[in-house]
């Protein structure tokens, strides 16, 4: 077991109790039949998110649709709905993306009545789209949240949202709590299926559970690498239901063989980071302990890797989607360009043993404590 759930309530005391307004549901103090379990144990392809009557079943392995925004190679928008379709046959049904991933949404929309033209009802009923709003800092009234959500509804095709996850830059402005609002009352019209969150912090997940909003996950930045929502977030997930989705899991691609054995620091002799992507994560990495303690531990997934059969990917996503309150990871989807279906379906019936876990744990020890070097989740995106 990766993270035990007494690992997981230690840490109680490195936040405020959640007060009285906020009711903890029996069920979400154990692991129940929809649970991420931790135990070794081979887990399903799906799982359900869920906040009191609002649920939604996705596939723990997530299709990133990031990669249409640009900086990552010209998307052919033919060949990029063709790569939905197969990613989607192959099982890997649940697309994320957002209201600023370049075409993403009208991508889906296209994709979606592909779906509807060409495949069986029981395969639509499936096929799940999450998108993001990240709205500009203005008033957030009820025309206005509105009106941003139909743009996503019609982009998308859809009658309703599967999910909406928001997203807020600025915690001093207390808007985000009007938008929620106004969300979960174009949820009760039938507009949106489930609210979400992306980027929150515990400190504002807590007071929006207290506001009564009924969010049924938070996207967050997770990795081998990046552990922070495991030392904060992933406690008041375990006591309020609220699930984690993640993103960054393999940080960019730098988390694979490609990177293996090699030397940035040295012109020509490793891949280049020519994208968005690798740049970010390469911070990541030099925030944590720089490319000597990252090659130790590639080198260590690797080892893991080999003895199971499968990829570095494919371990790197397991770990963490074996961790508490994770029901599912993001793999980012260079559509039309590249496919990685194997990888990703390889994930669902890998089983790291005690060896495997111990072996990744004493290297992430040799990291830094990023929550104390970043602070808590999303605070990358919120510093001066």
């Amino acid at each position: 077991m990766a993270v035990t759930v007494h690992h997981v309530c230690s840490h109680l005391s490195s936040f405020h109790p959640v007060r009285t307004r906020l009711t903890t549901r029996p069920e979400s103090r154990k692991f129940g039949a929809n649970s991420v379990r931790c135990d070794g144990s081979i887990e399903t392809q799906r799982v359900t998110v869920k906040n009191g009557n609002d649920s939604l079943d996705i596939c723990r392995v997530l299709n990133g649709m990031w990669q249409t925004s640009g900086g990552w190679g010209r998307i052919d928008r033919n060949d990029a709905v063709e790569a939905m379709l197969r990613y989607a046959d192959a099982g890997l049904s649940t697309f994320d993306m957002a209201d600023h991933y370049g075409p993403a949404e009208d991508l889906y929309g296209i994709f979606i009545n592909r779906v509807r033209r060409e495949r069986p009802p029981e395969f639509v009923d499936k096929v799940r789209g999450l998108t993001k709003w990240v709205p500009p800092p203005v008033k957030m009234t009820s025309n206005f949240v509105r009106e941003s959500i139909n743009v996503s509804r019609k982009r998308m095709d859809v009658a309703a949202l599967d999910m909406l996850q928001f997203h807020w830059w600025d915690y001093s402005n207390t808007g985000y709590l009007d938008a929620l609002k106004h969300l979960t009352d174009l949820k009760e019209e039938g507009k949106i299926k489930t609210v979400a969150l992306t980027n929150f912090d515990t400190e504002r997940l807590q007071i929006i559970l207290e506001n009564e909003i009924p969010v049924v996950s938070n996207q967050v930045q997770h990795s081998i690498v990046d552990m922070r929502p495991q030392q904060k977030m992933a406690e008041l997930c375990q006591l309020t239901g609220v699930k984690l989705i993640t993103y960054g899991t393999v940080m960019g691609g730098l988390l694979s063989e490609k990177f293996l054995d090699t030397n940035i620091a040295i012109p020509f002799s490793a891949p280049p980071l020519n994208t968005p992507s690798l740049q970010k994560y390469k911070r990541m990495v030099d925030a944590w302990g720089g490319w000597s303690l990252f090659q130790t531990l590639l080198r260590t997934l690797k080892t893991v890797a080999t003895k199971h059969g499968v990829s570095i990917p494919t371990v790197a996503v397991k770990y963490v989607l074996d961790q508490p309150a994770v029901a599912g990871s993001m793999v980012g989807v260079r559509l039309g360009l590249s496919e990685h279906i194997n990888d990703s379906n390889a994930v669902f019936s890998l089983v790291l043993d005690e060896d495997d876990v111990n072996r990744i744990q004493e290297v992430l020890k040799k990291g830094k404590d990023l929550l104390r070097v970043i602070g808590d989740c999303g605070d990358e995106y919120r510093r001066a």
